[in-house]
């Protein structure tokens, strides 16, 4: 849908006489009231006498000016919307899934799925919500290209896959810290087996005595193993089990909320978009009633125009309250967004923490249980003192950012 800007209109009667040619940058109108007047859409300047072509020479004199036009709820009763200056001449030019708004010379914003942002071109540089920290709440507003389709994803669900994939990779490692308890229960059974075992138990003397020694060491091995598999399981594999059991759930319910948000947003639009379609019909339809009454004068005429004239002013009206109710929903999914990522941002850092401190936990055991292996868990210990969850946000946002430009109200 487009609002265009009117073009120029036949004189009414007892102007036929004037030329219909303007000078530059003049437009012709028709007020609610059926009276021509004339806007210079540099200045903004209104008058009800057709400007002279010469420079400086009024088309008669006395001539009234003003800045202010006839308007009927803020817009030209000939279809464009009233001055001031920014939004004056507006026009709406519609792509698939994104259009831009105009002003005079320039663009004010740009709609992409349903969301209204500033203009890149002309918008003041925005500050981050939290800067120098690489927040989710910074970079998570618009939407991503599917790499699996042509369709595409919200940012908000970039960062709940994430979340997704962070609680199955956590249950990834409860079923490795599992199958490491499996291998130990296993050894410990084999040691106390073998221990048992009767082989060289004809042994005399001294070195029998030394052969009983070494079986029994295996018995004490045995034990030694069993208490830790039983610790591992009690506190790590446990733990990162049970860690937000419903965490799934809760993720869903937030996905659901959001969703939900969006999709009022786009009901808004949508509204916004038929209103303004509306307003443009209504418009139209005054400005041709009005071209007739100018031809032929009939009472008929006349209650036709004030019909129009209601049902434009009408359109008007719902429009901006369109607008005012989309922007009502834009905000609130503004605001959910903000409160909804920081939470998730909190949670992955619990997360990562709580992973962190289980896997500390595991090696203390190691180290406790076989001394012997502390070089092999050294290097474990020096990357798990090196975990930072702010330094893997900030390389994890760089590469999969969406965008840093938050939303902004719609102009009408």
């Amino acid at each position: 849908m487009a609002t265009s800007k009117p073009g120029m209109v036949p004189p009414p009667p007892g102007e036929e006489s004037q030329t219909v040619i303007l000078p530059p940058g003049w437009q012709s109108y028709l007020s609610p009231q059926g009276r021509r007047y004339y806007v210079n859409t540099t200045t903004n300047e209104t008058t009800w006498e057709r400007p002279s072509s010469s420079p400086g020479i009024p088309a008669s004199p006395g001539s009234h000016r003003s800045s202010l036009p006839p308007t009927v709820n803020g817009y030209h009763a000939s279809g464009t919307p009233a001055h001031p200056p920014e939004t004056a001449h507006m026009s709406v030019r519609k792509s698939t899934g994104d259009s831009q708004v105009r002003g005079p010379g320039r663009l004010h914003y740009r709609q992409i799925n349903c969301v209204t942002f500033p203009h890149p071109d002309t918008m003041p540089e925005q500050q981050l919500l939290k800067p120098t920290e690489w927040s989710y709440c910074d970079y998570f507003w618009a939407d991503k290209k599917d790499p699996q389709g042509n369709g595409t994803v919200a940012g908000f669900e970039l960062l709940l896959q994430k979340q997704l994939k962070g609680k199955q990779m956590q249950k990834e490692m409860s079923e490795f810290i599992r199958e490491r308890i499996k291998i130990e229960e296993d050894y410990a059974k084999n040691l106390a087996k073998l221990s048992q075992n009767s082989l060289a138990s004809q042994e005399e003397g001294s070195l029998g005595e030394a052969w009983a020694q070494v079986k029994k060491s295996l018995a004490d091995e045995a034990e030694v193993h069993l208490k830790f598999s039983a610790k591992l399981h009690s506190e790590v594999e446990k733990p990162l089990m049970n860690f937000r059991e419903n965490f799934k759930k809760d993720m869903k319910k937030c996905d659901h909320h959001i969703a939900d948000l969006r999709k009022q947003l786009a009901s808004r639009y949508a509204s916004v978009e038929k209103a303004r379609k509306a307003l443009t019909e209504r418009q139209r339809d005054l400005e041709m009633k009005t071209q007739q009454l100018e031809i032929k004068l009939s009472n008929k005429t006349e209650e036709d125009i004030k019909k129009a004239r209601r049902k434009s002013t009408q359109a008007g009206d719902d429009l901006m309250r369109c607008v005012d109710l989309y922007n009502q929903a834009q905000s609130k999914w503004f605001e959910e967004m903000v409160t909804t990522t920081l939470e998730l941002e909190r949670l992955e850092v619990e997360r990562v923490e709580m992973i962190r401190q289980h896997l500390c936990q595991y090696t203390q055991l190691r180290h406790e249980t076989d001394m012997f292996n502390q070089s092999t868990v050294e290097p474990v210990d020096q990357l798990l003192r090196k975990v930072d969850p702010a330094k893997d946000r900030e390389l994890w946002v760089r590469e999969h950012k969406t965008g840093s430009i938050r939303p902004v109200d719609m102009e009408i």
